[in-house]
């Protein structure tokens, strides 16, 4: 295993955008005017704030802008995203000045059975230009691997009798979900996007769910079918999630904080998060 921090940090000045806002809103089929200059933005719509800027030129070979700032070159042209930790200090109004401070916090490279990979993190902070301290801080956590090897099976995992949670709800991604969510993250990485590339270089049946639109469905589960805010989500991906089949959100309290898990269609654990209230 070998460890490796890269200290290069990347700032850099976006507005958010009340069309923005609008675009997320229209995706997420509720009512555009409902929000506009000076309310605050829902938690979890602050992912168009960390869209990069890589040049067509400069993508990976399997389309992924990159991770918003500069990662070596690891000779890995897979990747897959492993998890996120986000934390909520405050909160951004639309229509405000937001500065974007993103840096590597580290890459850990491992030789597995697969072959060889690296676990690359990378730390947004966003902060309005008013404020003087950071109001969301994520981290995100990326899988790079080598290619596929031909005739290599995704093992299958037992399904389990039933779906675990007190608050439940059920929805189905189509390509309109995925194309605008990639649309509006600036994200090309193709097994949102191409079929074709998804079932012969990835060898996946269908399309991928975002990672970050399957962490919205589940922020927006929270508020708007449990009426709450969170304070701090972090989310761990078990299996993927694959376009135009059902999933289905589950949610259960305990003392200290909530538990969601998000089943794929044959209600198997594809996510599972813990969330601050």
């Amino acid at each position: 295993m070998y460890e490796s921090v890269n200290t290069g940090t990347r700032s850099v000045v976006e507005p958010c955008s009340p069309s923005m806002v609008r675009r997320i809103a229209a995706m997420l089929d509720l009512e555009v005017p409902t929000l506009e200059d000076g309310d605050v933005l829902p938690r979890g719509w602050h992912f168009f704030l960390l869209a990069g800027e890589t040049r067509k030129s400069a993508l990976r070979p399997d389309g992924f802008p990159g991770l918003g700032v500069p990662v070596p070159e690891l000779g890995l042209p897979r990747l897959l995203l492993g998890g996120r930790n986000v934390v909520y200090h405050g909160d951004i109004t639309i229509g405000s000045q937001v500065e974007r401070t993103s840096f590597v916090r580290n890459i850990v490279e491992k030789n597995t059975a697969s072959g060889r990979i690296a676990i690359v993190t990378i730390q947004h902070a966003l902060r309005p230009v008013t404020e003087p301290h950071p109001v969301i801080t994520e981290n995100q956590t990326y899988i790079l691997m080598g290619e596929k090897r031909t005739g290599q099976a995704t093992p299958e995992i037992a399904v389990p009798a039933f779906v675990e949670g007190i608050y439940q709800k059920q929805l189905i991604p189509d390509e309109t979900h995925l194309f605008q969510y990639s649309a509006l993250g600036f994200n090309s990485h193709k097994i949102h996007l191409d079929v074709n590339y998804t079932r012969e270089i990835e060898g996946l049946p269908d399309l991928v769910v975002n990672g970050g639109l399957a962490t919205l469905f589940m922020t927006e589960f929270l508020r708007l079918d449990l009426g709450l805010e969170p304070k701090e989500i972090t989310v761990k991906h078990l299996a993927p999630l694959y376009c135009q089949r059902p999933m289905t959100l589950s949610a259960n309290r305990n003392e200290s904080d909530w538990q969601l898990v998000v089943y794929d269609e044959k209600f198997q654990k594809a996510i599972e998060a813990i969330v601050k209230i």
